[in-house]
């Protein structure tokens, strides 16, 4: 049986990860941070009683922020494969906590990195590192996007996220580890942080459309995002490390929408007018504009046969049909008195 590493493991993508290993039968570990609330609902649905013989999944206290943690939880599991997904991944965020941001998104891959390096000296066991990058590290280079294409980081979490890409290259190149870069474009899903931008428009318009909310407030409409689904973005990290050597994959459907559009589709499907209840708040917008992506993923698609299966059509009809229930549930708890925001997807 396989061993998996994940950090971020919580998140979105690592939910969606952790379920695709359990299904190819590995052993799955993940790093949650210590929190006096519990923060992992998204894989509450996978987890089992460490207890039980059977159970495949389990969970570590640590963070990308601390090399002890890391050095321990790796030791404990043993992994053939680490998949780094944990950050602080909100741009806006990161304008507000630049050290911290580049303390876990960039000096955290470093940390894992020599932790990972110690642990193939001492064992002798081979690993394979996946590092999650992001289109953010474009910024404002030209569109379409490729491997080739110069960086142009244009956040805090954009720098961050190069400097942990050249720092897995480095590795891989100095000391001959098998550590690979998805350079992975927008993927949204029904598990998509409320604060994201597709995850808020879809909420926000179906409380609208239920007469829960009045108004959804937003940045630049115009900016230009290439977005498809989690679920097949994670497939594209395993097959990054499935291949017969590291290397380095921009992951992307190559077609791209408009927020604006994207608010279009997801009000069009509630029947409603988006010119009524959305109003633009220059509190959301950046201190320097990414305006467009658009990736160019025919080295994924040719080197190791991957391809998307959800349209940005079946993305949009899946987030609208999730929190259309979630905003039936909170109508519901009102009615009954309860003044109770349901948070994440209504079904897994």
């Amino acid at each position: 049986m396989k061993s998996a590493l994940i950090t971020g493991i919580g998140g979105q993508d690592g939910s969606y990860l952790t379920e695709f290993l359990l299904s190819q039968g590995y052993e799955v570990h993940g790093i949650v941070r210590r929190s006096s609330i519990f923060t992992t609902d998204r894989i509450d649905h996978l987890y089992e009683d460490p207890h039980t013989p059977r159970a495949r999944l389990k969970l570590h206290y640590g963070d990308l922020s601390d090399g002890a943690s890391l050095k321990h939880i790796v030791d404990q599991a043993q992994p053939d494969e680490i998949y780094n997904l944990g950050a602080q991944s909100h741009v806006a965020v990161s304008y507000q906590m630049p050290e911290y941001t580049a303390n876990v998104d960039a000096l955290g891959m470093l940390r894992l990195l020599n932790v990972v390096k110690e642990f193939i000296e001492s064992s002798g066991k081979q690993v394979r590192v996946y590092q999650a990058g992001t289109s953010e590290m474009f910024g404002a280079a030209p569109a379409p996007q490729s491997e080739t294409t110069p960086f142009h980081p244009r956040s805090p979490y954009a720098v961050a996220k190069v400097f942990a890409h050249y720092q897995t290259i480095n590795h891989r190149e100095a000391f001959g580890m098998f550590a690979s870069n998805g350079i992975l474009f927008n993927h949204e899903s029904e598990r998509r942080g409320e604060t994201f931008v597709t995850r808020k428009i879809t909420r926000a318009a179906t409380r609208i459309k239920l007469g829960l909310q009045s108004k959804l407030y937003l940045g630049n409409i115009n900016s230009i995002r290439d977005w498809g689904h989690a679920e097949d973005y994670v497939r594209a990290m395993w097959m990054i490390l499935q291949h017969d050597r590291p290397d380095d994959f921009v992951v992307a459907t190559g077609e791209s929408h408009s927020v604006q559009e994207f608010v279009e589709e997801v009000f069009g499907r509630l029947d409603l007018d988006w010119k009524e209840f959305v109003e633009i708040d220059e509190r959301y917008l950046r201190p320097a504009e990414v305006e467009n992506l658009r990736g160019i993923s025919d080295k994924v698609r040719k080197t190791l046969g991957w391809y998307p299966k959800v349209t940005f059509t079946e993305l949009v009809d899946r987030m609208v049909a999730n929190d259309l229930e979630l905003a039936r549930q909170e109508g519901t708890l009102r009615d009954g008195g309860h003044s109770v925001t349901l948070r994440g997807a209504a079904t897994h």
